[in-house]
């Protein structure tokens, strides 16, 4: 394990049929874009664990009991805890400021349907809050962000950010400025959630 004291976060959703990439249904159907979803999500946890990063805890929605979530903790030795919190922002903040709290730390928060994160990215943002840095981002190509990286943790990063839009990004930056924080940034990744991006997951390598 490269960053034994790290915590890689991982935050997903039980694959169920109508629930998860809402925005791919007219093309996969729904239990094709819930089976696209629950495919994602284990390669996402299946590079992490054979990188030997650091250990993975998968924050889930609606909790951790759920079948799928259960499978994932078996096959691949992971920790679950239920996402808590009213919207994404609270769900993460609490996630972050509890494994800091419990003298984690740095934690990187992502998602489990991004392709196009690698290892590398992970590492390098490690690297990063080992250093000097408080924050690292990964920007989404939509205005969003893949990965977040934290030395520390503040409710400010968080609250009253309009999740799901096109300006999450440039606000997570100016709430970062506000904070007087140091941060990093990995370069612009997509990740998979319009018809357009399975063309692109298609043309990855295996």
């Amino acid at each position: 394990m490269r960053f034994p004291r790290a915590r890689i976060l991982i935050f997903a959703k039980a694959p169920e049929a109508g629930r998860v990439k809402t925005r791919l249904i007219p093309v996969l159907g729904a239990d094709g874009a819930a089976d696209l979803y629950r495919r994602l999500l284990r390669s996402t946890i299946q590079r992490m664990k054979l990188a030997e990063i650091a250990p993975i805890t998968c924050y889930c929605a609606p909790d951790a009991e759920h079948k799928e979530f259960q499978l994932l903790a078996h096959d691949y030795c992971i920790s679950l805890e239920t996402q808590k919190g009213a919207d994404l922002g609270e769900r993460m903040a609490n996630a972050a400021s509890c494994q800091l709290a419990a003298g984690w730390g740095p934690v990187v928060l992502i998602g489990g349907d991004c392709p196009a994160l690698r290892t590398d990215h992970l590492l390098q943002t490690l690297g990063w809050l080992k250093g000097d840095c408080d924050a690292v981002i990964g920007p989404a190509e939509d205005g969003g962000y893949v990965l977040l990286g934290l030395r520390k943790s503040s409710a400010q990063l968080f609250q009253g950010v309009a999740w799901g839009g096109d300006n999450v990004l440039d606000e997570t930056r100016r709430r970062l400025q506000d904070l007087g924080w140091r941060w990093q940034e990995l370069e612009p990744l997509w990740d998979l959630d319009r018809p357009a991006d399975l063309e692109r997951l298609q043309a990855m390598p295996a």
